[in-house]
């Protein structure tokens, strides 16, 4: 069974949905273990009361590089069988920039989740962006995490209608709805080996194939 290793610096919603699903539907992967950069994110008590293992590595004040700080993370992931070759790594709500070298040890088997119809609105404040350009959709996208920012292969996507008096916090709430139903999705595609990747794209194997 594939081992997960999921990332977050706060209350990590995400997180906790993902690791619901896990459990109510039955997803083969094993939730090995939650890493937080921040020793005071909410999700950590949230995973904990789950029954997930925790484990806290400060960033704050970290004297290394971003790529020496990355390595502690991969030694955490492998300790708990979260590997290169029996793991995937979900980002949720990580605030930090993952190193190149981290990237390419995970290839393919790094996720992330962003607010916005990828590939529009890359980067911070996608729903800021949304609405300040007046977009009648937005959403959320499930992606693989390459070298770019918000580029890599695209798995799921949900959308959402922006409305005249939409505000980023109200976006950013119907969004967030979303978000929790098509990250586990995306996990329990990944965990069934339906997801193959072809060049840009990626091709999901529906249940007759």
């Amino acid at each position: 069974m594939l081992s997960l290793g999921i990332l977050i610096s706060g209350r990590g919603s995400n997180m906790e949905s993902i690791l619901k699903a896990i459990k109510k539907q039955k997803i083969p992967i094993n939730p090995a273990v939650v890493i937080s950069n921040n020793p005071d994110a909410v999700g950590l008590k949230i995973a904990q009361k789950m029954g997930v293992k925790t484990e806290v590595i400060e960033s704050r004040g970290f004297p290394g590089s971003r790529w020496d700080y990355d390595k502690k993370i991969i030694q955490v992931l492998s300790r708990h069988g979260v590997t290169e070759k029996n793991g995937l790594v979900c980002l949720a709500g990580f605030m930090r920039i993952i190193s190149p070298e981290f990237i390419r040890k995970y290839k393919n088997r790094m996720l992330n989740i962003h607010p916005a119809m990828l590939p529009s609105f890359p980067g911070l404040h996608a729903q800021r962006q949304a609405v300040e350009y007046g977009a009648k959709y937005s959403g959320c996208t499930v992606h693989f995490v390459d070298e770019g920012v918000d580029t890599g292969p695209i798995i799921l996507q949900a959308v959402v209608k922006v409305k005249d008096d939409d505000t980023e916090e109200t976006l950013s709430k119907k969004i967030l709805a979303k978000e929790h139903k098509i990250y586990p999705q995306a996990v329990k595609l990944f965990a069934e080996g339906k997801i193959r990747i072809s060049g840009r794209k990626t091709i999901i194997k529906s249940q007759g194939r």
